[in-house]
């Protein structure tokens, strides 16, 4: 795995890592991998997995770790021989998750924290929801709050523990001067990684 950059994508609902997300997978063709993504997959298999995991997203709670870090795992090895690089999505969403990662899987090379207001991630969310043809229970201005403040709480943690890998983005600005700041931060990973590969 040392060979292949890992890099945490991290903000709360609605700062727009989806956006960023998928301008990285076009520009680098890196596994994009997020952990709502996987947890809405199993629920939607209709799984025991799936059922049990759908009554703790309702009501605004977070899944196990363990139930996370097996999804995440699991895709990781099943991507491994030909992914360029692992985006994850939406994790960790405390420290301990981002130390049982690390552990685990491997060492993450970046973390990218995506700042934004609660005020502007409600109405981007609310916007979301309204635009969609398909509804999520979590979609609400209650649920979304609920979120946040979980999030805000968790996030700190994460943030004082894994500083030096931390790059904060402001992402009230547009799309595309938030991905030149994206950029540089990966090109510098990749760069040191085959700075790296070279002296082995």
């Amino acid at each position: 795995m040392a060979e292949i950059p890992i890099i945490w994508i991290l903000g709360g609902p609605g700062c727009g890592k989806g956006t960023q997300c998928a301008k990285i997978v076009e520009k680098y063709g890196f596994t994009h991998l997020s952990s709502g993504d996987l947890l809405r997959n199993e629920v939607a298999s209709g799984s025991d997995k799936g059922r049990k995991l759908q009554a703790v997203m309702a009501s605004g709670g977070l899944v196990s770790n363990d139930e996370v870090l097996s999804l995440l795992n699991d895709a990781i090895v099943r991507a491994k021989g030909s992914s360029k690089g692992f985006l994850i999505d939406g994790y960790p969403r405390e420290k301990n998750q981002g130390i049982e990662f690390e552990l685990r899987v491997a060492p993450a090379d970046l973390a990218l924290y995506f700042e934004c207001s609660e005020d502007t991630m409600v109405q981007r969310i609310m916007a979301r929801a309204a635009a969609s043809s398909v509804k999520r229970d979590d979609d609400n201005e209650k649920t979304i709050r609920a979120r946040l403040l979980t999030f805000r709480q968790n996030t700190n943690a994460i943030l004082e523990c894994y500083e030096p890998k931390t790059l904060t983005i402001n992402a009230e600005r547009d799309v595309d001067d938030i991905f030149l700041e994206v950029v540089q931060a990966i090109d510098c990973v990749l760069k040191k990684k085959q700075q790296n590969a070279a002296q082995c």
